[in-house]
C-alpha cells in the first residue's frame, strides 16, 4: 500500500512539475513598435497576474517586429504603419489595431513650460529641413508671443531605426507641407536631412533631456513618464490643440476599420477642431495560419483580455481604447483569418 501511495505522489509531483512547466512554456513572445510599449507592459503586468501567463515584449521598432513576424521567430509583431493588403497576402499575415495614441513635438528649453509653446506643420518641417535653425527665428517667435525663446541652436533628435512612430509623424508632416513631402517623404525610415538619431522611443526621449535646444518627436506616453517638454500643434481644421487621450479620440472618431483593407486605418491629419494630427493606431500582426492552435488562441486570449480590462489603464497613460464595436470587429475578423496550420480550425 505504501509503495502504491508513494507512486501516486511521485506521479502527482511529475504532474505538477509538467504543468508548470507548461505554464513557463505558454508564456507569450511578441516584438516590435516602441510606441504602445507603455501599454503592453502594463498590460502584461496585469494579465500575468491574473493567469500566471507572461508576455516577453521586445521593444525594438516597428521594423524589427516586421522582420520577426515574417521570420516566425515571435508570437506575434507590432507596427504602428499598418502594412498593405498585398504584403499580408504575400506573407500569409492578418493585422488587427490594438490600442490609439499621439506622437508629440518634445524640446529641451529652460523656462519653457510643457504645452506652452505652439507650433505649426510649416515650422516643423522648416526645423526638419534645416531652414529653421534657432529656436528665436521669427517663424517661432511669431507663434509665441509673450514666450521668451532664446538665441539658441536648435538640434534635431530622430529616430535611427525603423520606426512607426517616425511614419506617423512623417506621414502627418507629408500630408500638412509639400516641401517636407518632396524632400523627406513618409516612411517608417527616412533619410533625415540634419539632426542626431536615437534608437526607440527611448533613445530619442534621452537624447532631447540630454541636449539643450532639442527638438524631437515621441509617443506621448514617454513625454509625460520622463517630464519633457511637449508643444501644442495647429490642426488641420487651424485650432491649435495639446495632446491627451480626447484630442487623439477626437482624430479616431471616424476611422473607417470595416471598410478599410486589412484594417489598415491611417489616423494623422483628420478634420475636426479639436483633433490632434499625429494621432495613430498600433497594430498586431499574425500568421494567419497558426503552427501552434494553443500558442496562438492564447495571444489572442490576451488582447481580449486587455480590450476587456485594459480600458482604464490605457487612459490613465493617455491612450485610446478601441471602442467596443471595433473590438467586435476585430473578433470576427480573428475568427475569420486564423486557423490552426493542422486542423484547418479556427483557434478563435
Amino acid at each position: 500500500m505504501r509503495s502504491k501511495q508513494l507512486l501516486k505522489n511521485v506521479s502527482g509531483l511529475v504532474t505538477g512539475l509538467v504543468l508548470a512547466m507548461s505554464a513557463n512554456a505558454a508564456d507569450l513572445t511578441g516584438a516590435g513598435a516602441t510606441f504602445p510599449y507603455p501599454i503592453y507592459s502594463k498590460w502584461a503586468e496585469a494579465y500575468k497576474a491574473a493567469t500566471g501567463i507572461g508576455l516577453n515584449y521586445q521593444s525594438i521598432g516597428s521594423g524589427g517586429g516586421i522582420r520577426q513576424i515574417k521570420a516566425k521567430t515571435v508570437d506575434f509583431g507590432a507596427s504602428d504603419k499598418p502594412l498593405e493588403q498585398e504584403e499580408l497576402d504575400k506573407e500569409g499575415l492578418m493585422q488587427f489595431p490594438a490600442i490609439i495614441g499621439g506622437v508629440v513635438p518634445v524640446f529641451n528649453l529652460d523656462g519653457v513650460e510643457p504645452g506652452q509653446l505652439k507650433l505649426t506643420a510649416d515650422v516643423i518641417a522648416g526645423i526638419h529641413l534645416g531652414k529653421i535653425t534657432k529656436w528665436n527665428a521669427p517663424e517661432i517667435t511669431g507663434l509665441n508671443p509673450g514666450v521668451t525663446l532664446p538665441a539658441v541652436n536648435i538640434t534635431v533628435v530622430h529616430r535611427a531605426d525603423g520606426s512607426g512612430t517616425t511614419f506617423i509623424w512623417t506621414d502627418f508632416l507629408s500630408k500638412a507641407n509639400a516641401n517636407f513631402k518632396s524632400a523627406v517623404g513618409s516612411g517608417t525610415a527616412v533619410k533625415w536631412p540634419t539632426g542626431v538619431g536615437g534608437k526607440g522611443n527611448e533613445g530619442v526621449a534621452a537624447n532631447v533631456q540630454r541636449i539643450k535646444g532639442a527638438f524631437g518627436y515621441v509617443e506621448y506616453a514617454y513625454a509625460k513618464k520622463n517630464k519633457i517638454a511637449y508643444a501644442q500643434m495647429k490642426n488641420r481644421d487651424g485650432e491649435f490643440v495639446l495632446p491627451d487621450d480626447e484630442t487623439f479620440k477626437s482624430a479616431a472618431a471616424n476611422a473607417d476599420w470595416a471598410g478599410t483593407p486589412g484594417m489598415a486605418v491611417v489616423l494623422t491629419n483628420q478634420t475636426g477642431k479639436n483633433s490632434w494630427p499625429a494621432t495613430g493606431a498600433s497594430f498586431i500582426l499574425m500568421h494567419k495560419a497558426q503552427a501552434d492552435g494553443l500558442t496562438g488562441r492564447a495571444v489572442l486570449k490576451f488582447f481580449d483580455w486587455s480590450y476587456k480590462n485594459g480600458s482604464a489603464m490605457a487612459t490613465e497613460l493617455d491612450y485610446v481604447p478601441l471602442p467596443p464595436a471595433t473590438v467586435k470587429l476585430i473578433q470576427d475578423s480573428w475568427k475569420a483569418n486564423l486557423k490552426d496550420a493542422t486542423s484547418g480550425k479556427a483557434i478563435w
